[in-house]
């Protein structure tokens, strides 16, 4: 049997955009052009004269191609489905229209998507439409179940953003503005400004699914440190620029850097402020977060060591405690840790140290933060220090010697703070980031991270670790000896039964017999931590 082909004789095409915005929450940007989130069907309406054959869209990037899904094929079938592109038609021959049902895969690369149509090798155009992760959509990683909190951390345009000190917490409004006019194309274009996309742009288009990803390049392009970032950091005097307490909102930021490069000035609620805008742009929920007491740990020791000489005089050193500092938590899964570390995740944009190589921080899990699990990415050793570090104050004697005389466990990280949903009160979190100060369970997880952090520093992870190895001396053909490894990097000791054997195998994989002077050797260990055991 041979189906005959319809080819569409298309007049003209509606891409149904206030009727999509409505559905897709992003009326807010106004008509000009589509806007969609993904994983959530849209339509678009086509004045025909007949039927229908193959669907292309989906291509965005410079080069779209199908290894990296920044190009999609599809047929229009009967219904879509919501686990992949697919699309459906219906057909009014009254109106002579065919009405298209589109929907976009909830792990597809954000960005702008080009539209066709081909049928039997006849290709139209149907235009363009920009993709933005989905809060609304179950099967998104940034999924929030909230409407309440997604009406708060992706759609709400106005904020307070907190400063002073703990004893003096001052809310100042702030005009996120991620729907003004222009302002997505902006934060799309600092996606195209960042070094991976032009060290290669196909590979960065295609990481654009994963919101990991994509908070990650935006601490690093916030600020202009390694690139040409959004601000310019200054801390010191201020003789040409805008004073970073001068600031208002996000947009004029924006469009500045859009129309001539960094902008001077920012410091850290500046800094955050802008991540926020771009993040809510993108589709990533997103709040404005608050340290008071905050800790910048430069040796990496989890502990802030102030130095004095014996007339008191402060020593020049490199850790400090700011009066507040302001980052930002966006909300997503974290397949790559594990479901335990979904929701919030820390990142800071204001250049403080560096992070692989570039001045970025985070995403760090809130959960992986409060239980000090620090050998998990990104940088959660260095945010856990900002909020739960200890202090040391110390006297530098004659002798050379450094005498400690007094310190605090609880004077970092005090009433971290952020907006509350739906008002603009200040809600305390500090809870979210840490146990209770003074608790059992709060020292636990202080004593656990230092373990961690020196775990981290020798490129080791947490548990029993076992590796086997030969005698350096071994020769193929004769005997050789054959070694187990045992590493605790666990707190505690451990007692382990231990069964080892060897067997020899074909080339082609198959297993022969057990071989070996000691076969099926059993025994019962007890491993210390940070210890080896050899047999």
């Amino acid at each position: 049997h041979e189906e005959k082909l319809i080819i569409l004789d298309i007049e003209r095409y509606d891409l149904d955009i206030k009727s999509n915005s409505r559905s897709h929450h992003t009326q807010l940007c106004g008509e000009e052009r589509l806007i969609v989130r993904r994983g959530q069907p849209f339509n678009i309406i086509l004045h025909l004269t007949a039927g229908s054959k193959d669907f292309k869209p989906g291509e965005t990037g410079p080069l779209p191609r199908k290894e990296s899904d920044t190009k999609v094929t599809f047929s229009i079938t009967d219904s879509t489905v919501d686990t992949d592109w697919s699309a459906s038609a219906t057909y009014d021959p009254s109106g002579n229209t065919l009405s298209l049902s589109i929907s976009s895969s909830p792990d597809a690369p954000i960005g702008v998507y080009s539209l066709t149509l081909d049928q039997n090798g006849k290709k139209t155009s149907l235009g363009q439409f920009t993709l933005l992760f989905n809060a609304w959509c179950p099967r998104d990683a940034v999924y929030m179940h909230s409407e309440t909190k997604r009406q708060e951390y992706v759609l709400a345009q106005h904020g307070q953003i907190y400063r002073g000190t703990h004893k003096r917490i001052k809310g100042t409004p702030w005009n996120f503005g991620q729907f003004e006019a222009g302002i997505l194309d902006i934060c799309l274009k600092i996606l195209d400004e960042n070094p991976k996309f032009v060290s290669d742009a196909d590979k960065d288009c295609s990481a654009r699914r994963n919101p990991i990803y994509v908070t990650r390049v935006l601490s690093a392009m916030i600020n202009s440190n390694d690139d040409r970032g959004v601000l310019v950091g200054n801390w010191g005097k201020i003789e040409d620029g805008t004073h970073p307490g001068e600031w208002i909102g996000s947009g004029d930021i924006l469009h500045q850097w859009a129309e001539s490069g960094p902008v001077c000035y920012g410091q850290c609620w500046v800094f955050a402020a802008v991540a926020c805008t771009v993040s809510r742009a993108l589709g990533i929920p997103c709040r404005v977060v608050t340290n008071f007491g905050s800790a910048h740990d430069t040796d990496a020791n989890l502990v802030i060591e102030n130095l004095y000489d014996e007339d008191g005089k402060r020593i020049s050193g490199g850790d400090s405690i700011w009066n507040f500092h302001v980052w930002v938590d966006s909300w997503m899964t974290r397949p790559d840790l594990g479901q335990k570390f979904d929701g919030w995740q820390t990142s800071d944009p204001t250049p403080q140290e560096t992070s692989e190589g570039v001045f970025c921080c985070g995403p760090a899990s809130l959960k992986a933060i409060k239980e000090g699990e620090l050998t998990l990415k990104y940088d959660v050793p260095f945010i856990f220090a900002e909020v739960n570090a200890d202090v040391v104050d110390l006297v530098l004697l004659s002798t050379g010697q450094f005498v400690k005389f007094s310190g605090s466990t609880k004077s970092v990280g005090c009433f971290i703070s952020t907006k509350t949903v739906g008002s603009d009160d200040r809600r305390d979190i500090t809870h979210q980031y840490k146990y209770a100060e003074g608790s059992k369970e709060e020292r636990q997880v202080y004593e656990k991270a230092q373990h961690h952090n020196k775990l981290q520093q020798r490129g080791e992870k947490p548990g029993l670790h076992l590796k086997i190895k030969l005698a350096d001396n071994m020769m193929v053909g004769s005997d050789f000896e054959v070694y187990a490894i045992l590493t605790n990097n666990c707190m505690e000791a451990r007692t382990c039964n231990f069964l080892f054997f060897a067997r020899a195998v074909s080339y082609k994989g198959k297993q022969g017999d057990s071989c070996g002077s000691s076969r099926n050797k059993k025994k019962n260990i007890t491993c210390r931590p940070f210890s080896l055991q050899c047999f």
